[in-house]
């Protein structure tokens, strides 16, 4: 009798665990499966038939999206909200122009060394969040934003100051060079580079997320005491998330630098820590691929309007031009309005909206 209750408790553990196995496959379903095809597809593809403007236009969205995926870590999954995300861009930046450019260190290792510089300023920036919250934290981050401006206007060594500085670091993986892949333009080489790191970091985003590091950092989000009291380790994991929010912000800023070879301390200003807060909360907060769909949708925009300002009514796109607004404040407006917008409309996103569409055919004809 106790034997056949103990295989039935042992079978019943079996199946749930069966069953829990299953809920953390990423792609369990054969829908995702071929959805998972056909993004490879897009990926392989997507280069030979695009211009390389529009390849151009991507690759700046991909690098977006390796950034605006640490700050969802940091804002949507742990509930700090930063204003410094564009120092720890700037600061893998001026890695990859030192490790890359000044010393020849080839990708892999010049790229995880931006990583590095990102993390380790993110674990300076870290414990003020074991103080603060709220708009105290977003006070600290947006100080940060203009100790960084200054740091890297006089840091002549490092970062060229005013002047700016080249960054030449080598994209060599092997025997493949990404700045000139025979028969192959370097936007199309670069799309394939930019968009492979995208979607490794969304891999690591994603296993951090349904594990039980993303689960205490969701706890913390929601009630942080309440966390704490069943033993969840606010240091550790809020310092954490700053960490790997930075680390992988650094890994954007070291493509950026890489990508565009030269950057400029006005680089890394408060407008670009706004416009990845405009990706996230645009993409749905909480999610990883909605920081990709945020990415995609505001990251390109501002070399869209760059490139189409001129069809734009009354932007000045010259000193003499008659146009009441600049390319710049353009910009401002509408990451503004894009935040207002989906706070008041769509607080969930486009992710939101994704996930709707996706419920809706799936129950459809059932669907209301």
């Amino acid at each position: 009798m106790i034997g056949e209750r103990l295989r039935r408790a042992a079978g019943r553990n079996h199946a749930l665990t069966t069953r829990y196995s299953q809920e953390l496959r990423l792609w369990r379903s054969r829908p995702a499966q071929a959805g998972l095809v056909a993004l490879v597809a897009i990926y392989a593809l997507a280069p030979l038939y695009l211009t390389d403007f529009w390849l151009s236009v991507l690759t700046y969205a991909g690098i977006s999206a390796i950034g605006a995926i640490g700050l969802n870590l940091l804002t949507g999954y742990t509930g700090q909200v930063s204003l410094g995300h564009a120092t720890f861009l700037g600061a893998g930046a001026y890695a990859a122009g030192y490790f890359g450019g000044d010393l020849g260190l080839p990708l892999p290792l010049w790229l995880v060394l931006a990583a590095v510089a990102g993390g380790l300023l993110g674990a300076v920036v870290g414990p003020f969040a074991l103080r603060l919250r709220g708009n105290y934290l977003v006070i600290i981050t947006l100080g940060l934003v203009f100790v960084g401006e200054h740091v890297f206007q006089n840091w002549d060594g490092l970062t060229g100051g005013g002047s700016g500085r080249n960054i030449e670091a080598p994209v060599s993986l092997g025997f493949v060079d990404f700045d000139a892949i025979s028969g192959y333009t370097r936007e199309q080489s670069w799309f394939w580079l930019v968009w492979a790191v995208v979607a490794l970091c969304a891999l690591l985003a994603k296993n951090i997320v349904r594990t039980r590091p993303g689960r205490a950092m969701q706890a913390i989000r929601d009630r942080d005491v309440a966390a704490e009291l069943i033993g969840v380790s606010l240091a550790r994991y809020k310092i954490g998330a700053f960490v790997i929010s930075s680390a992988l912000a650094g890994v954007a800023g070291g493509l950026f630098g890489a990508y565009q070879q030269f950057v400029n301390p006005t680089d890394w200003n408060l407008l670009l820590s706004i416009q990845y807060i405009a990706i996230i909360i645009v993409g749905g907060l909480g999610t990883i691929f909605g920081a990709v769909l945020g990415a995609l949708f505001v990251g390109s925009l501002p070399r869209l309007i760059e490139e189409y300002s001129d069809s734009i009514p009354g932007v000045a796109t010259g000193a003499g031009d008659d146009g009441f607004i600049t390319v710049f404040a353009l910009n401002q407006a509408i990451f503004g309005l894009l935040i207002v917008l989906f706070l008041v409309l769509e607080p969930r996103g486009l992710a939101a909206i994704w996930l709707r569409l996706k419920a809706y055919f799936k129950g459809w004809p059932f669907s209301y």
